[in-house]
């Protein structure tokens, strides 16, 4: 269920997760003229011709002639030639098409800040925005975080974000209803975590009289924790490698809250708390072992706690993962801010300063709620009914390819209640979320190193990334001691290249800070 300003809209059974996942919400009011208006000015200019790249997350992509394509154009006044790649394998199809030249008018990046797109832009290859946005009034309402995010050296704006809310991106949520079987409290600290990993592993919370369940399930990456970080971000109160401590960039790597994790992690392994595998384990199989009653905690965005329960709802009514508004670790509660962005759409600069503003107008237009509405939801009584402010899809919206995941990665009007919805879920579940995503709000904890970028890093810091990996998961598992970390981390204190990333970094941050 998702709300457009005063409406709301149930989705049909059908729709994924991925679609929750990766599209954004309602905006503001829109100022953008309706629909009779721009098809009256169709008749009086030529429609703007606009070549796009973009991904999509449906089955298939937007034929040419998919009816929300054909409506934008008549509403927009354009002529769109668009180049849809699926997300399996954007990003390489992203780095051939900015190598060949040939760049689209409008293209989607992945990362703004990937070493080709940054050479590129000291190049001049693409529009700097940042003189133009506030001429456009849905762009401009955009989270301010979201447009600070995206700038590069100097305060420049190099694209449109792919905009997203800040909050309710990544949680610690947990079985509710098992709390509730084994007379426990719901955590706060990360020693009250604990407890409830170590209770949902030795009390049966099933109530199959097996030990066949764990505390906590999630998977990680080759050179990062993955959601596993989430108890590194805790113990260090920072979102992610780098903390901004006193005005300078401290790598959290070397801080004693991510030894203070792995040992908790460590423990964990140790008593069973984790699975076995958990280092090898791929996202799918750790969501397999939610959905299968064998885990009781993980990580992931709001609306997926509940998401998570739906093949458990079918045989138990009552399973509820309930989402933390925070963790309290040794520094006080921590929960993350995510960006603001998913990418960001680029406007080369060959294309001529005219086009540039009929280009930005689109975009805008894709800001407004109605523009949004059009893409994710289609048209009204074809796509979707409303009776009593609820919009309900029907089956054609699924036969014509309406979808956030399709038209709807383009364009996005933000609402930061975003990832309060998921299909199905209960107004109740609903507005407890979006209470939590209000108390996140106030204390989040954003990523100081966006945008930031170090030469050295690039060279080497995927190198450094997988060492350090590899040396924590040996700890957790046994294969290395704990002391192995503070030999580890008293050679990067001294290691030239790595206390040159970390210069480099702070550099960068007082560069875009302006000091």
């Amino acid at each position: 269920m998702r709300k457009h300003g005063k409406h709301t809209m149930v989705m049909a059974a059908g729709l994924s997760l991925a679609m929750i996942s990766t599209a954004c919400g309602g905006g503001g009011a829109d100022k953008t003229p309706n629909k009779e208006g721009a098809a009256t000015s169709a008749k009086k200019e030529t429609p703007t011709e606009i070549s796009i790249m973009s991904t999509f997350y449906s089955q298939e992509p937007p034929a040419d002639d998919n009816i929300i394509v054909k409506e934008v154009e008549k509403r927009t006044n354009t002529k769109l030639k668009i180049t849809w790649v699926s997300s399996n394998n954007y990003t390489d199809k992203q780095n051939v098409t900015l190598a060949s030249g040939n760049i689209p008018d409008l293209m989607l990046v992945m990362d703004p800040f990937a070493p080709n797109v940054v050479s590129m832009a000291r190049q001049g290859a693409f529009w700097d925005l940042s003189p133009m946005i506030q001429n456009y009034p849905n762009l401009s309402k955009f989270p301010e975080i979201s447009w600070s995010n995206i700038k590069s050296e100097g305060g420049k704006i190099y694209g449109i974000p792919r905009v997203r809310p800040t909050d309710g991106q990544q949680v610690l949520f947990i079985r509710e209803d098992w709390l509730k079987k084994l007379n426990l409290k719901m955590p706060e600290t990360l020693d009250d975590v604990y407890k409830v990993m170590k209770a949902f592993t030795e009390n049966d919370p099933d109530g199959n009289n097996k030990k066949d369940t764990f505390g906590f399930t999630a998977n990680v990456n080759a050179t990062d924790m993955g959601y596993f970080a989430i108890f590194e971000n805790a113990f260090n109160n920072a979102n992610g490698k780098w903390k901004l401590k006193d005005g300078q960039l401290v790598d959290t790597v070397l801080e004693p809250g991510t030894k203070q994790a792995i040992e908790f992690l460590t423990k964990a392994y140790q008593e069973g708390l984790i699975p076995p595998d958990f280092a090898v384990l791929k996202n799918n199989q750790a969501k397999e072992m939610l959905a299968s009653n064998r885990a009781g905690m993980s990580v992931d965005a709001i609306n997926a706690a509940w998401t998570n329960g739906d093949e458990l709802r079918k045989t138990m009514p009552d399973a509820d993962f309930y989402p933390l508004p925070s963790i309290t670790g040794p520094n006080g509660k921590f929960v993350s801010k995510s960006t603001g962005f998913f990418g960001v759409f680029l406007i080369p600069k060959k294309v001529p300063e005219a086009k540039l503003k009929k280009i930005l107008e689109f975009m805008d237009y894709g800001a407004s709620e109605e523009g949004g509405s059009l893409a994710d939801y289609g048209l009204k009584d074809l796509h979707y009914t409303e009776q009593g402010g609820v919009k309900t899809a029907t089956a054609q919206a699924a036969k014509d390819n309406v979808s956030p995941n399709a038209f709807g990665q383009i364009f996005k009007n933000f609402d930061k209640y975003f990832r309060a919805y998921a299909p199905g879920i209960t107004p109740p579940k609903m507005d407890r979320n979006k209470k939590i995503i209000d108390e996140q709000e106030k204390i989040s904890i954003g990523e100081p190193h966006i945008g930031l970028v170090s030469e050295t890093n690039i060279k080497l810091g995927s190198d450094y990334a997988k060492k350090i990996m590899e040396l924590k998961i040996a700890i957790i598992m046994g294969k290395e001691k704990l002391d192995a970390w503070d030999v580890f981390v008293a050679k990067l204190k001294a290691d030239s290249e790595y206390q040159k990333i970390i210069t480099e970094m702070n550099d960068a941050y007082k560069k875009k800070a302006g000091k």
